[in-house]
């Protein structure tokens, strides 16, 4: 008798943490139904998003035009969704950052400089794999399925001729300028009032270097985040309507029946590059380092890439891209440096992208690139790509830049590019949020850093963990 109540007593005084009941599996369970009609949960966010691409596929392949008010009527709810989260992005940002360089200062290992080398390291090798793997696939056989055409084709209009010249007036020079020049703000107050995003993360950090542990200003940064957490979480709930709203829409756009054979090889290039560099030359390296499947964990962190197919948009989704990961397990000190770099820095997808519309370009009028105009295709791609974000326009603004250093004259066919610019900018946006993700796991497996306990708060936790469980089924 005496030694039952011993144990009861022992079952009593040693209380399993949430995080630990979703570890040993003691949660209840939930049928799919009940996982289904959770508010944001991964499968709205899907049912979502496959109900908007049948229905805007549908209507485009049986209307001939959607009459324009009623694709902006009918964005509406998307763009608001949309707004609210870039809304939230430059202040998540900011608290990230401050407090994941104030954790890395008390690190006694002295975490700080290992995380940031291997993060900016990972992100250029990935990015400098994926501009050479695309410039090799479309050397060797894209650019020999595309045929050259003639005449009114390649003829400019008075107004695409205006923005051809505005734009080329962009140097590589000063891209390269911009880049650099784009990191220290100089005003602050202005970098924050126009989403200079790259400035605010390198002011960010300089702050959370030096400001005091226990401050209260440090207090008030923690507090904002607090904040940002709780809207973040409002804001996934609605996710499945935002992310309806906004690709139904879009696809209203899309007329299939104008796509003629060298655009279709664009398009089909384009997305069999960023297949190839998203399901098997990233999984191999995370395998190689994880030792985990790469496409489990993709497939998990479902609801990140498909919001960034629906926004277009990195720094739109990295609200929900830090929840995903913040969900693998990811440890938040990592999550909140390596994750807001990438999104601004990590550009696979738009390296991808440069190489064969330049040759798209090039080989619609009969040009032929020789191997050393590869080679300044590559250089410049990686430069592109990472320099992206102080260009307004930026991709179709350096397509046109690339073009002109390998001495590739600006046609009718650029319109063409710009006019189909829109609907591969999501593929390319997915694959840029994907190999943020990849990469937070990637560098936490290299650093082995960790977060000390308490560093995330009860709310951050309780997200994380109905996060992961959902996350599991999928």
């Amino acid at each position: 008798m005496e030694e039952k109540t011993i144990k009861q007593d022992a079952r009593e005084s040693s209380p399993i943490s949430p995080q630990n009941a979703v570890e040993q599996g003691q949660t209840e369970k939930k049928t799919l139904w009940q996982r289904v009609k959770e508010p944001g949960s991964v499968w709205q966010i899907i049912i979502a998003a496959l109900l908007a691409i049948i229905i805007g596929l549908a209507v485009t392949t049986s209307v001939e035009e959607v009459p324009e008010a009623a694709i902006a009527l009918l964005a509406i709810p998307g763009d608001l969704w949309l707004r609210a989260l870039r809304a939230v992005v430059l202040p998540m940002i900011v608290t990230a950052m401050i407090l994941a360089v104030q954790r890395l200062r008390n690190m006694s290992s002295g975490g700080a400089g290992p995380l940031a080398r291997w993060t900016i390291g990972y992100y250029v090798v990935t990015t400098l794999i994926a501009v050479m793997h695309s410039a090799l696939l479309v050397g060797l056989v894209w650019s020999k399925q595309m045929d050259t055409v003639s005449g009114d084709a390649l003829a400019l209009s008075e107004e695409d001729q205006e923005t051809v010249d505005e734009r080329e007036a962009f140097t590589v020079h000063e891209v390269v300028v911009d880049m650099f020049y784009s990191l220290i703000p100089q005003n602050i107050v202005d970098a924050l009032a126009t989403d200079a995003l790259l400035s605010v993360l390198i002011t960010s950090i300089v702050v959370g270097y030096c400001i005091r542990p226990g401050s209260a200003l440090l207090r008030a940064v923690e507090e904002v985040e607090q904040i940002v957490i709780k809207i973040i979480g409002i804001l996934i709930k609605l996710a499945p309507i935002g992310v309806f709203f906004l690709i139904m829409p879009n696809l209203f756009k899309l007329d299939i029946k104008e796509i003629g054979e060298n655009l279709g090889i664009l398009i089909g290039g384009t997305l069999c590059g960023m297949a190839i560099h998203l399901f098997i030359i990233i999984p191999i390296i995370f395998f190689a380092v994880t030792r985990r499947n790469p496409y489990t964990f993709w497939l998990k962190n479902s609801p990140a890439w498909i919001t960034a197919w629906g926004t277009a948009s990195s720094a739109a989704t990295l609200p929900v891209t830090i929840r995903c990961v913040l969900a693998r397990g990811v440890p938040l000190t990592v999550t909140e440096f390596a994750v807001p770099l990438g999104c601004l820095i990590n550009m696979d997808g738009t390296a991808i992208y440069f190489p064969i519309v330049v040759v798209f370009l090039a080989a619609t009028q009969g040009i032929t690139l020789t191997g050393a105009d590869y080679v300044v295709v590559c250089l410049l791609s990686t430069l592109a790509s990472i320099g992206t974000t102080p260009i307004p326009s930026s991709s179709l603004v350096l397509t046109v830049m690339i073009a002109g250093s390998v001495n590739v004259p600006i046609t009718g066919m650029y319109a063409v590019v710009v006019a189909i610019d829109w609907f591969l900018d999501r593929f390319r946006t997915a694959v840029n949020v994907s190999g943020d993700m990849f990469a937070a796991m990637v560098i936490t497996k290299i650093t082995g850093i960790k977060d000390e306990e308490g560093t995330v708060s009860d709310d951050a936790l309780a997200m994380q963990e109905r996060d992961l469980r959902d996350g599991e089924r999928v």
